[in-house]
This record gives structure tokens, sequence and C-alpha cells, in this order.
């Protein structure tokens, strides 16, 4: 199991500050796929805690589907970091968009090996590629960010191609839509979702808060 509800609660005290960051504004990608007329791709992105980063994803239009995981690993232990295994459709979002998202909204690109209250290697940003297309859209992207000084310190985002993904059990999927008063999805999470919708507003997409895995 990712983590108890208790932890969860007690870290509540050390992580205020990070849900109030504010979003960033960032340009699009100048190197991105074109909007292909395949039916549907797959990203793998880590983007700290998955519970958020599933979360956040679950509202965007033209993701069909998120599972929250582990790649590179079973789990933190060896190596694994934790992330989501997105499928979406070409013809509405593509990869780059996934990429601005990402970098945006789902996290804090410039922490090393953390998010938030969250530390460890586990926690890493990472972007998994699933093909040499993907691999040159985030390394492009990245280096255009850091020309740009978009943030404040150089994207501590890791580029490493997929070696495995291993979705974790059925209780930590849709974790945030189904526990969306929890006090640690409320100072982490929701905001998250507030900025999504003001950066991306066309992007954006209710959703049930029992949705179905």
């Amino acid at each position: 199991m990712h983590r108890s509800l208790t932890i969860a609660i007690l870290l509540i005290g050390t992580c205020a500050a990070w849900g109030q960051e504010r979003p960033t504004p960032i340009p699009p990608p100048a190197v991105d796929g074109s909007h292909v007329s395949g039916s549907s791709e797959k990203a793998v992105l880590a983007g700290g805690c998955y519970w958020g980063t599933q979360g956040i994803f679950e509202h965007v239009k033209g993701i069909t589907r998120v599972v929250a995981g582990f790649a590179g690993g079973q789990n933190d232990d060896d190596g694994g970091a934790e992330s989501v295994m997105i499928t979406f459709d070409p013809k509405t979002i593509s990869y780059g968009q996934l990429l601005q998202i990402f970098f945006s909204v789902v996290h804090d690109p410039t922490q090393l090996d953390r998010q938030g209250p969250d530390v460890g290697h586990g926690y890493r940003s990472d972007i998994f590629y699933m093909s040499d297309a993907q691999r040159r859209v985030a390394q492009a992207y990245i280096a255009q960010l850091d020309r740009a000084k978009v943030f404040p310190k150089p994207i501590a985002t890791r580029v490493d191609a997929l070696p495995a993904f291993n979705p974790v059990d059925l209780s930590q999927q849709d974790f945030m839509l189904k526990n969306p008063h929890l006090d640690y999805i409320k100072v982490n999470d929701v905001p998250k979702l507030a900025s999504l919708k003001q950066l991306f507003p066309a992007s954006y997409r209710s959703l049930a808060l029992q949705y179905r895995y």
C-alpha cells in the first residue's frame, strides 16, 4: 500500500505551503507530435505521489484511462517511481500538450527526488518514453523551458526509456476521486485542479467523485 491514511493526515502539518503554490503558465512545446489519426496512445509520467497525478489527468479531455503504478520497479524500494500510465486520444490531445500540463500543473519539475511533503527517489520527476518520438518531444521541451528560464531553477525531470510499468492494487486506484475530503488530498491536490481549470479551461472536464476504475 502506498501509505496509510493516518500517515497522510499527519503530513498535513508540514505540507500546507505546497498546496498553496500558484500554477506556472508555460509556453506550449515548440516540438510536438501532431494530432495523428491513431485511435489511442499511451504515456507514462512520474510526478510525485500518484494519487494526485492520476486525479489531475483524469480531469483532462482526450484522456480515456489513467492507471496508477510504479515505473521502473515494483515499488520505491527497488528503484520504481510513483507513476501513471495515461491512455489518450491523439486526435484530441497531443503528447506535448500532456507534458505542458505535467510541467505547469501536476508537479514542480525543479524538485529533485521529492514533491511537496513526499521525499525519496520514488517521488522523482521522470518521463518514461515509449518511443523515439516521445523521447525527442520530452528532451526538446525541457531544453526549451530551461532556455526560457520559465522556472526559477533548472528542471530536474529525467527522461528515461520505460522498462516496465506495474499497476498498484485497486485500493490505490482513483484515490483522489474517491477521497476528495482527505486532508492530504485537499491541501496537496485539490488546488491543482483549480489550476488546471484556470490554465487549461478548454481541456478541463468535471468527473463524478466515484469514478470507476
